[in-house]
């Protein structure tokens, strides 16, 4: 039963960041704008939170500065693929290049010369782990309330992100939007306005989702923190179906997968380091194609927005 605990309580911590950047793209997919540059803004809001936190030892002021970040950043994204109307998978791989080779170019002009230091060692400043009282000495369910601040707001976050998409009129305009944009802008919603909305909305969870790494997870910085979850999320968000509900089941799966490899090199295991640092990645494909496979023989699809990547303007009507 320890083992369990253990190892969930591990696996919430690693998902936690997935979990935000997941979220964020959910929502700024289902307005019909594919943003691929995931990996990019988490690096940029990972850096933006440790740095802020670096130079003025608020926490506070390193989440909100690592969403102002991430929000700024897909905001760009928002501009090129909504009102340029270029090409949404040019502009959000530009976005990762950009965002990876900026936070690498700053990150070595930050610290010290092997780019790699301890937020606590230096300012004392991390988002600490709270128990929970009575609750949090209960076996498996310890595990859900051992955690950072960031974590527990996830509790309140997920089930309001699914009730606000799912049960609210202004849940069902940003799910028209996604499918159908000319229908919607038909009907008098502001098909721009909510593109530029949850693209910005859902950059900012993004750039939230790196803070949680710099701050609470691996308190820190290195070059290339994120370790291509960026793009984990990518898959996370069809793997969810476009569903904020069923987001934290996939952040557990990859999370815990992620978590459990770097513990199994810390204990010098025999599988090879390189075998174990791809198995995230491994396990991508594999739910992918496991995925590919069901919807074939059900013969359904992923359920992604109809409208997804693609242009709209006034005009179009």
């Amino acid at each position: 039963m320890q083992l369990i605990t253990t190892l969930l309580l591990v696996t919430i911590r690693a998902g936690t960041s997935l979990l935000y950047a997941t979220l964020g793209e959910v929502y700024t997919e289902r307005s019909g704008i594919l943003n691929l540059g995931v990996e990019g803004m988490m690096m940029m809001g990972a850096l933006t939170a440790f740095t802020v936190v670096y130079r003025t030892g608020n926490l506070l002021f390193g989440v909100l500065a690592a969403m102002l970040a991430g929000g700024c950043m897909a905001l760009l994204h928002a501009f090129l693929s909504v009102s340029m109307r270029a090409n949404q998978v040019v502009s959000g791989l530009s976005l990762t290049l950009f965002g990876t080779g900026f936070a690498s170019y700053l990150g070595q002009r930050l610290g010290p010369a092997e780019n790699s230091f301890n937020l606590t060692g230096l300012t004392g400043e991390r988002f600490p782990i709270i128990k929970i009282p009575f609750l949090g000495d209960i076996p498996v369910l310890s595990a859900f309330l051992q955690q950072d601040v960031l974590t527990y707001l996830l509790y309140i976050i997920v089930p309001l992100a699914w009730f606000y998409l799912y049960r609210t009129r202004d849940g069902l305009s940003l799910r028209s939007v996604g499918e159908n944009p000319r229908t919607a802008a038909a009907v008098g919603i502001n098909v721009t306005k909510i593109r530029y909305t949850y693209t910005v909305l859902g950059g900012m969870l993004v750039g939230l989702g790196g803070a949680h790494l710099t701050l609470a997870y691996t308190p820190g910085w290195s070059e290339n923190i994120t370790g291509g979850r960026g793009w984990i999320v990518i898959a996370l968000v069809i793997f969810s179906g476009w569903n904020p509900a069923r987001a934290v089941f996939g952040a557990i799966l990859f999370g815990g997968i992620n978590a459990v490899q770097y513990r199994m090199q810390a204990a010098g295991t025999v599988i090879p380091a390189s075998f174990l640092n791809m198995a995230p990645y491994l396990l991508t494909v594999i739910v992918l194609a496991a995925m590919t496979i069901l919807s074939r023989k059900k013969k359904t699809s992923f359920s992604s927005p109809s409208a997804l990547g693609t242009s709209f303007s006034i005009e179009d009507k």
